[in-house]
């Protein structure tokens, strides 16, 4: 399962010319490119993806036909990494950067498995995500958009409950308390441990990675443990502080992505702990509402800071045949193009991998400033040294919240995992 680990988010809340070409590869020539090739990704809601719409735009442009394969969001890294074991992947694929998920595209590249790819996909690599796709000075997946991950706020039914968004931590206690009967100020999918651990990251952005952004590196080098962390303890104390404050709803320990969608839509809750494309789609989906994203809120006196990444990462299968290999190649040429990284852009609801511009969606002026300046970082489990690090920072939230764990053991957990 990827988040972002949050794609099974944004899944679960889904309603509803060619350029030249390159060879990655380290052979001197390059095969004539097929007529087709097969092209795998994640559909959660087995309804038409922005992944579909691509390949299609791609086929009426230049008459390349795609066969193409939605597979379910829990399963997909197992069945993918199956697949090329077996020699029956497909010749291009959907995957998470870094190492840090399920499904994540790193440590397949380190297997052999990966074809590596040209200069057209490097140059989409936002600055400071180069080891979520550089292996030994090769780039092996080509990034998509830039996905924020903040909270998604319900803005209309936060102006109807007479809330604002909180500026600061101490006013996001006092708006939880205040919010109102048979409403929250959030919900959660508390039952789903990657919407407790993708609540937590949101945190963490200001507690964590907005004093040291290179926090992650400090950790695989052993100089700066989970555990002795001042901010990752904030972090977690947050989430403590949360639940006590009554911030989710009832039941929110067990609730699952409905309680979102349900909570969102309705309006019985005013945000949630979804990637930022969500927006998009909650207001597609909800018409007359007002949705956007907000940075979580800093602990008084700092400053916001918030993650925005690369959500996905296309990859070529080193064993596919000559001419489908090149087919591939071709296609993630052509998808580079502004004008057509444009387009999925749209259609996936993100922001323009190239930072924000002036095509940027509505729901992302609250954290234009924050993007435009940079104020930002990548998710922190993309660079994360395998996906236990992210089950066990999820599953000792979810603890958390039951009141069957602590804050030391969870936090050790976490680096045992790392340690691994």
């Amino acid at each position: 399962m990827s988040v972002l680990l949050a794609a099974p988010a944004v899944g679960a809340l889904t309603l509803t010319g060619c350029g030249g070409s390159e060879s990655g590869g380290e052979a001197g020539g390059s095969a004539a490119a097929a007529d087709g090739f097969t092209f795998t990704f994640e559909n959660a809601s087995g309804g038409e993806s922005p992944w579909q719409l691509l390949a299609d735009e791609y086929t009426a442009a230049t008459g390349v036909e795609i066969e193409t394969q939605g597979l379910p969001p829990d399963s997909y890294g197992l069945t993918v990494r199956t697949q090329l074991q077996g020699g029956n992947a497909s010749d291009l694929m959907m995957f998470s950067p870094g190492a840090g998920n399920s499904n994540a595209v790193m440590p397949l590249a380190e297997a052999g498995y990966i074809e590596p790819l040209g200069e057209s996909s490097t140059e989409l690599i936002p600055e400071g995500n180069e080891d979520l796709f550089v292996l030994d000075g090769k780039t092996y997946a080509q990034p998509t958009d830039l996905v924020p991950v903040g909270m998604v706020w319900n803005a209309g039914a936060a102006t109807e409950a007479g809330v604002e968004v909180p500026g600061d931590f101490d006013a996001m206690i006092e708006a939880c308390k205040a919010v109102g009967e048979g409403k929250s100020l959030f919900a959660l999918a508390g039952s789903v441990p990657q919407n407790a651990g993708l609540m937590t990251m949101s945190i963490s952005a200001t507690r964590v990675y907005a004093e040291d952004p290179d926090w992650n590196s400090k950790r695989a080098e052993g100089s700066v443990s989970f555990a002795d962390s001042k901010g990752w303890q904030d972090t977690l104390q947050t989430v403590v502080d949360m639940n006590e404050a009554g911030c989710f709803q009832d039941g929110a320990a067990g609730g699952g992505f409905d309680a979102i969608t349900q909570g969102l839509t309705q309006g019985s809750a005013l945000g949630a702990f979804v990637p930022g494309a969500a927006a998009t789609e909650l207001a597609k989906a909800t018409p007359g509402a007002k949705f956007e994203v907000e940075p979580f809120p800093a602990p008084t006196g700092a400053d916001p800071y918030m993650f925005a990444s690369p959500n996905y990462a296309l990859a070529v299968n080193a064993k596919a045949e000559p001419g489908a290999k090149q087919a591939a190649i071709d296609f993630l040429a052509w998808a580079a193009q502004p004008e057509n990284s444009r387009t999925f852009t749209e259609l996936q609801g993100g922001v323009a991998i190239t930072g924000p511009d002036e095509n940027l969606a509505p729901v992302y002026a609250p954290v234009a400033d924050l993007l435009e300046a940079g104020d930002y970082s990548p998710l922190p489990l993309l660079s994360w040294p395998n996906p236990g690090v992210y089950d066990a920072l999820s599953t000792g939230v979810q603890g958390l919240l039951t009141g069957q764990g602590d804050i030391p053991s969870a936090l050790a957990a976490v680096d045992a995992a790392w340690d691994q």
